[in-house]
């Protein structure tokens, strides 16, 4: 709710109402006040408060990721952020972080613009979030969850294929999202293997305001992950990726490499979880920060056989800007072969 009381909800159904009239509908970069209609991705270890702040500065909305934080860490990227943009930038929580409560806390007297949630629900703290004007956008991998979601107060949803990097559903982005549209009364955003502006301007059509980005941010130059792991990102192939985990309910979608083929004939094997973390447990840490491409878990979605180098964020986006709209103008000729025009 807004200081009109009106509720994003209602202003969105306006707008779906005033689209399907004709009327231009508002966009992601229209509700946050960003230059583009890109969140970044709140990957754990690797979206700190300074590279947050770059995305920003290059016109995206930069998001903190507090995965492997607590409390005392993220109230320090907080402000690291602020010091370095007067950008609107926001936080991603992980809802099983022990330290959640706290760190909500510190969210709801940061004066970000938005917080992302995953793995849970953050009904809980919703309404000091949203009493302290922060937009609350819920990662969600299925219609079913999202509902439920709005109705606790959800002002947007992420809607996120299984073509993502990290943990992951089961259905694609291109099923997922124009289903999400239809379900639930709110802003719906696109993630899950979108890296370019075909992708983008895929979105768009499929009923998204916008996109979250992850994979294709990697290869930044400002991303903080290891040269090893960026190198290995742009070897990468269309099946460069695997999925562990789908046996024991944690799907997570990385790089192939040792590990990754280690735990899966494991996991097929029947191992037990104990065996199995053993694997896991510090793998992230070893890809982001020590660069061992082996032993390491190299979190990245499908596009990645789309990535072939590394460029600053601000040609990352204006190029994928620019090569959407060109997409758009070249498909009114559709209207003609459909003939509708």
């Amino acid at each position: 709710m807004n200081a009109a009381g009106v509720s994003i909800s209602d202003r969105h159904m306006n707008d779906r109402n005033d689209a399907e009239k004709g009327v231009a509908m508002k966009y992601l970069n229209e509700i946050l006040g960003t230059r583009y209609p890109f969140i970044q991705g709140g990957m754990a270890n690797i979206a700190t408060g300074e590279f947050a702040a770059a995305v920003s500065e290059a016109g995206a909305l930069g998001i903190i990721g507090s995965g492997g934080m607590n409390a005392e860490r993220l109230e320090e990227n907080i402000a690291k952020a602020k010091s370095l943009t007067d950008k609107p930038f926001g936080v991603n929580l992980m809802l099983m972080n022990p330290d959640t409560d706290a760190m909500a806390d510190v969210v709801a007297r940061s004066g970000v613009k938005v917080v992302t949630t995953g793995a849970g629900s953050p009904e809980k703290y919703i309404e000091r979030w949203k009493s302290a004007g922060i937009f609350v956008i819920p990662v969600c991998a299925s219609v079913l969850l999202a509902k439920r979601l709005v109705r606790t107060g959800a002002d947007m949803i992420i809607a996120e294929g299984t073509e993502s990097g990290g943990h992951v559903g089961e259905m694609t982005t291109m099923t997922l999202v124009p289903q999400m549209v239809d379900g639930v009364d709110v802003p719906v955003i696109a993630a899950g293997g979108i890296a370019d502006g075909r992708q983008l301007a895929a979105a768009y059509a499929l009923g998204a305001i916008g996109v979250q980005m992850g994979t294709c941010l990697l290869v930044s130059e400002e991303c903080p992950i290891h040269p090893n792991y960026k190198a290995e990102l742009l070897k990468a192939k269309d099946n460069g990726t695997c999925v562990t985990g789908r046996i024991g309910g944690s799907p997570t979608r990385i790089l192939k490499n040792r590990m990754a083929r280690e735990y899966i004939r494991l996991e097929k094997a029947g191992a037990e979880k104990i065996e199995l973390e053993k694997y896991t447990l510090g793998s992230l840490r070893k890809a982001v920060f020590d660069g061992n491409v082996e032993e390491g878990s190299l979190m990245a979605g499908q596009d990645c056989g789309q990535l072939k180098e590394i460029r600053p964020l601000k040609d990352i986006f204006a190029s994928m800007a620019m090569e959407a709209a060109g997409v758009v103008r070249r498909q009114q000729d559709v209207i003609r072969v459909l003939g509708q025009g």
